[in-house]
């Protein structure tokens, strides 16, 4: 049984991962906008600064690597955008475990 042109099975592998990396964004969303008491703010100020910090790496990383090999430079935004909720809320659960929230 096929779905678009692809098999069933792999049709609702995607959705689950889409409904999961959606889930991640609004995740992210709602801790940046809640409101909080002064733990709250640095638990969020750490878990950003840890997620934004990783992707600069990242990316100076991949200019540097195509620079190099000298491979047109290629961002797909849809997967950076996964890559930085998955970070954000990596972080967001290891600093709310370190300083208590």
């Amino acid at each position: 049984m096929e779905f678009m042109g692809m098999p069933l099975g792999a049709a609702l592998f995607l959705g689950v991962v889409l409904l999961g990396f959606a889930v991640l964004d609004i995740t992210m969303l709602v801790s940046l906008l809640r409101m909080g008491d002064e733990r709250g703010h640095i638990i969020v100020w750490k878990t950003s600064t840890f997620a934004f910090n990783a992707m600069v790496g990242g990316l100076v990383l991949n200019v540097i690597t195509n620079y190099a090999t000298k491979q047109p430079m290629t961002i797909n935004p849809f997967i950076q955008l996964q890559v930085a909720a998955i970070l954000y809320c990596l972080a967001l659960l290891y600093y709310r475990k370190k300083l208590g929230d």
